[in-house]
């Protein structure tokens, strides 16, 4: 393990030496639009720390995604260019709970000592889950209280890196506190007109939002992310579909759907999609739960 480990971090090292080489190669518009940026630069592992980071960090910032919408964080690796950008961050704010496996080699592979990380879901209950992601659930942003928490951390990490920002990035995270809970008596407010609150969805991504809101994720598709589940496993989730009276089943956008199809057709539901992660490229959180809440009043209201 220690002999992977290692070999793991050197292969890191040398993709982050490899792209600064290519950066330097590169055009000079582009290093000179990067040298005249004198905005904080801060790296965001998925897009609704992205949206956080931006709204928290205003003009004072420049955030990079790091895994781009449309992709699984279970299982993406980043590129050389990314490694590179670590290595030139003063923040990374990353989700935690596992769901950045390459969280430690790559921190440590950009050899950044100014680098401050902040993982936000610290100081989180969380539930348990898959033990490949640290042993628990990592999809926390998806209940919109904790995501306040997970705007105040980063708040937090920003002031940490630019005290003379302190007073914008205060405002900034109040303002936007505010349309987090806003959100959240939304959530409520429409909730409460559902007729049904069990719901099958294709991964454990909604646990958070369920226990929030007082619904049951009756079923789940893909217990870990990318394992397709056998024939067994799809009959017992027809038989849940059929016994709850579901009219939808769960799907997401960054993962195959055809067990999802197969499970509506004999069960008598339809397919829809909930998106855990957004659609670039102007990338809202606000946006991403309404839509999520929309299709969830599709098969419960």
């Amino acid at each position: 393990m220690t002999v992977r480990k290692t070999l793991w971090e050197l292969a890191l090292a040398v993709m982050v030496t490899l792209a600064m080489l290519l950066a330097g190669c590169s055009g000079r518009g582009d290093q000179s639009a990067t040298m005249n940026d004198d905005r904080l630069l801060v790296a965001a592992s998925i897009a609704p720390l992205y949206d956080f980071s931006r709204q928290v960090g205003g003009e004072r910032v420049r955030v990079e995604l790091l895994v781009p919408p449309g992709s699984s964080p279970h299982t993406y690796e980043l590129t050389p260019a990314q490694l590179q950008v670590l290595s030139k961050a003063r923040v990374l704010v990353l989700n935690g709970v596992g769901l950045e496996f390459w969280a430690d080699e790559a921190i440590s592979a950009a050899n950044n000592p100014d680098l401050i990380v902040v993982y936000t879901s610290q100081g989180l209950e969380i539930e348990e889950g898959d033990p490949d992601h640290g042993g628990g659930n990592p999809h926390v942003w998806l209940d919109p209280i904790n995501a306040m928490h997970q705007v105040q951390s980063i708040r937090d990490a920003l002031v940490q890196a630019d005290p003379e920002g302190t007073a914008v990035y205060q405002a900034n995270a109040e303002a936007y506190l505010a349309e987090l809970e806003a959100l959240d008596q939304e959530i409520r407010d429409k909730v409460a007109t559902f007729s049904s609150r069990k719901f099958i969805a294709f991964h454990p991504a909604w646990i958070y939002f369920a226990r929030r809101y007082g619904l049951e994720q009756a079923a789940v598709i893909e217990t870990t992310p990318g394992r397709e589940p056998s024939p067994a496993e799809v009959a017992e989730i027809v038989n849940t579909a059929r016994a709850i009276g579901a009219r939808a089943i769960f799907a997401e956008p960054q993962l195959s759907s055809k067990a999802a199809e197969v499970i509506a057709a004999e069960s008598g539901a339809e397919v829809l999609f909930l998106n855990p992660l957004g659609d670039p490229p102007d990338f809202s959180y606000l946006d991403m739960m309404r839509y999520n809440l929309e299709q969830m009043a599709k098969a419960l209201q």
